[in-house]
């Protein structure tokens, strides 16, 4: 489920490492590689934006969002993306919809 949305990147480059950011997020947030979605989000700069990387997840614990951020980050190093934004959308499991239903339900007390 976590969704990684890249925005400002190359399309050949950022496919071609893909594979490794698939591999390496998967592993430190703890879900399996198929649950993991990358997107190339097409925007049309209005003024100087940096490259962003978007990561919409679950929350966890925040030594996994440092490393997830830090890892990330030198993959992309790796392959020429410099000074890259990395932020994260945290979502809420009870505000989380499949198909209309929510994906845990609330338990009031």
């Amino acid at each position: 489920m976590p969704f990684l949305r890249f925005k400002g990147f190359e399309k050949e480059k950022l496919q071609s490492v893909s594979p490794l950011i698939i591999e390496e997020f998967a592993r430190i947030a703890e879900v399996s590689q198929e649950k993991v979605k990358l997107e190339l989000l097409l925007v049309e700069q209005l003024t100087n934006s940096p490259l962003s990387l978007e990561i919409m997840m679950f929350p966890r614990e925040q030594k996994q969002h440092d490393q997830i951020a830090s890892t990330m980050n030198r993959i992309l190093q790796k392959q020429g993306f410099q000074n890259v934004h990395i932020f994260f959308i945290l979502l809420s499991p009870e505000l989380y919809y499949k198909e209309g239903l929510p994906l845990q339900v609330k338990v009031s007390g």
